[in-house]
């Protein structure tokens, strides 16, 4: 079974007990381990793949939590550093009738952002077959030279590497500096997995085969573009397609498109034991549209439930709607 390494952050969502109440109008929360990479590794150990968490947290009450609740979801913390220098983060949601969110982040800094280039080693790349990333960890360092240093030595040792943005623009000083850091790893990356708004944000471009195609650059070979209810779409250099979403009554969106990614990281662990074989599998429209079902299943199940890592599926429950 082929490793996916994960790196950046980790956190606290304190999430509403009801839908549809502004933030500040809240009151009630209720604490759920999050942060978008510690979700995929989560999500890809709950389906029975292996999954190791780069990161730091604070040597806090929470920090002890996030380190548990990965534990206990089968994600191994080997590679998961404690610091006295600051926090864990935490974060405040509101979410609307339909499940969609609001945050409100503490994490100025937070630990996750104390990561440093020098904590990583050559060997963890070596044993792995993905390591995935997203933004947040390219906002200001030290964690941003670290999440650099990952791609790096990825490379190096020919790890199949996987970027989903995951644009948190309130984060960011200005919302041009998020496109900027962005665009620069995109050539870096293998799998690019972005959301609608986010395709538009980042090119600017109204035609979504046309804006997707713009980001062919580099190492870039399969984008993917989640669409929530509506399911996804592939592209490759050479062919597109779409693939269906599956029905549900959301209650909370948090953690879905990490549990898609969650879900395709997964399945591609399961199928391939090297780089080139991400080649041969993105020609076989069959087998990714396969995948890509599955991976909506993921988020789809992911949506009915609280929380992020909480609500994450386990196989069975993918294959039973699937």
């Amino acid at each position: 079974m082929s490793k996916v390494l994960c790196l950046g952050e980790l956190l606290i969502d304190f999430v509403p007990t009801e839908n549809g109440v502004q933030l500040k109008d809240v009151p009630q929360f209720k604490k759920a381990a999050g942060g978008a990479p510690a979700n995929v590794s989560a999500a890809i150990a709950k389906l029975g793949g292996n999954s190791s968490m780069i990161g730091k947290v604070g040597a806090d009450p929470f920090g002890e939590f996030l380190i548990e609740t990965l534990t206990d979801n089968g994600v191994s913390v080997d590679y998961l550093l404690s610091t006295t220098e600051a926090k864990t983060a935490l974060a405040f949601v509101s979410l609307q009738k339909n499940g969609e969110r609001d945050f409100m982040f503490y994490r100025e800094p937070s630990a996750d952002m104390l990561l440093e280039k020098e904590d990583l080693k050559p060997e963890w790349f070596e044993e792995a077959l993905i390591y995935h990333f997203g933004s947040v960890s390219l906002i200001e360092g030290p964690v941003k030279e670290a999440t650099v240093q990952g791609i790096e030595l990825a490379k190096q040792s020919q790890t199949i590497i996987s970027f989903d943005p995951n644009i948190r623009l309130p984060l960011w000083k200005v919302p041009e500096l998020a496109k900027k850091e962005i665009m620069k790893q995109i050539p870096h990356v293998h799998i690019l997995k972005i959301s609608e708004e986010e395709l538009l944000f980042l090119t600017n471009h109204p035609n979504e085969k046309e804006a997707s195609h713009s980001l062919f650059k580099g190492s870039v070979k399969l984008i993917l573009v989640t669409k929530g209810e509506k399911g996804c779409t592939y592209y490759t250099h050479e062919t597109s397609g779409n693939v269906e979403g599956i029905p549900v009554q959301p209650l909370d969106t948090t953690g879905a498109g990490d549990a898609f990614v969650g879900g395709l990281l997964f399945q591609l662990s399961q199928q391939m034991t090297k780089l080139e074989d991400l080649d041969e599998l993105i020609v076989n429209r069959e087998l990714l549209s396969d995948i890509l079902r599955f991976a909506n299943v993921c988020g789809a199940i992911t949506t009915t439930k609280r929380g992020a890592i909480a609500a994450l599926p386990t196989k069975t429950e993918v294959l039973s709607l699937k």
